[in-house]
């Protein structure tokens, strides 16, 4: 890989791995063209490179990103090292992507509960700090710190160190406020009136992180977002929230009510936040396409696509079923029971999936040249 440009490019010429500066174009023509990013969940190379697959299929720019859980198991079962399995994760990406002509990726690491910072992103940013002090660019490209749990004093207090060590690292923080329903790594939470962020919040997270000037940061504000699979009517989103909290602290930012002078210009037509969408497999397209129109410019996608991926896998395995396994003293058939098999199929089903989201989401077709 070679820098042109302050820009990363593979040795075919196309981007790759999106640099800082290439990373911040992104989230930037997102926010002004009025699309958004699927942010895939993977868990294996096998879904890295299905998530790529289909991001190079759709034309769109994208993020890939791991999970708490998901770092981990990268690492493999027997070391079960968060940060091993991200470095892992990061490099086969790196070295992947640079066949992917045409398209900017950024890495994420996604759902940093308190539990986890000292032994997850904490490092990670450390390196990455010092990578940068050296003049190499980060592993990563955002972080997301997850204080979902705690309340909203302690939320932005870890927030505002992290955004300061995130500078240092040349990433973007991302950040939760309000509590994702349903599952996700073992964490839960119930699916009641927690699950709605006010413009009460938005106000305190503007005031204590400002509105970009100190570092460049993501905010998930939650409007109702569940993780996981829910029956039509479970899931009562109310993506019209994240218009109230956009417009009330854009005006609170007029009003001179945050410490700090604002233009036009830095409040983006009303919509001062980047915002997040978590929870988002399963949405209707209408609550999708409110929600990027308020503001949304990444939106996370894991439950769709390990079912696509898992589908496929299991329709194999039902169609070829006295091939792969040795049924009644039978050989069965290897090139059925050949994980290779197998695994195009999945992975096929699963970039599927991702060209589906990059359509939803607006970002097909887009890519930045």
């Amino acid at each position: 890989m070679k820098v042109v440009n302050g820009e990363a490019r593979g040795n075919n010429g196309g981007m790759t791995i999106a640099t800082p500066e290439r990373y911040r174009e992104m989230l930037e023509s997102a926010r002004h063209n009025g699309y958004a990013y699927p942010a895939i969940n993977v868990t294996s190379t096998q879904t890295l490179n299905a998530a790529l697959q289909g991001f190079a299929e759709a034309e769109s720019d994208g993020i890939i990103q791991v999970s708490v859980g998901g770092a981990s198991y990268f690492s493999g079962q027997r070391v079960d090292d968060r940060v091993t399995g991200s470095l892992a994760f990061a490099a086969f990406a790196r070295e992947v992507a640079e066949k992917y002509p045409n398209i900017s990726i950024a890495l994420h690491t996604d759902h940093c509960a308190k539990p986890y910072l000292d032994g997850w992103v904490r490092p990670l940013l450390a390196r990455e700090a010092d990578e940068v002090a050296h003049g190499r660019e980060p592993m990563f490209q955002s972080h997301m710190w997850d204080g979902s749990t705690v309340p909203l004093k302690e939320n932005l207090d870890v927030a505002e160190e992290l955004l300061d060590l995130s500078a240092k690292a040349h990433t973007v923080l991302e950040i939760e406020i309000g509590a994702v329903g349903g599952e996700e790594d073992g964490h839960r939470a119930d699916i009641d009136e927690k699950l709605y962020s006010t413009p009460a919040d938005g106000i305190e997270v503007a005031r204590r992180l400002g509105l970009g000037e100190r570092g460049a940061y993501m905010a998930a504000f939650t409007f109702g977002n569940v993780h996981g699979a829910y029956k039509p009517g479970v899931v009562k989103l109310r993506p019209e929230l994240l218009g109230e909290i956009q417009r009330e602290v854009a005006s609170a930012a007029k009003a001179g009510k945050l410490g700090s002078r604002y233009t036009d210009v830095d409040l983006h037509d009303n919509k001062p936040f980047m915002l997040v969408f978590h929870g988002g497999s399963g949405s209707s397209k209408g609550d999708i396409t409110a929600a990027v129109h308020y503001g949304v410019i990444k939106m996370n996608i894991d439950t769709d696509t390990q079912y696509a991926f898992t589908r496929a896998v299991a329709g194999h395995m039902f169609e070829h079923y006295d091939s792969v396994l040795k049924v009644d003293g039978e050989v069965g058939e290897k090139r059925y029971y050949d994980p290779r098999s197998w695994g195009r199929t999945a992975e096929d089903a699963m970039a599927k999936r991702v060209v589906e989201a990059c359509v939803e989401l607006g970002s097909a077709g887009k890519a930045l040249k």
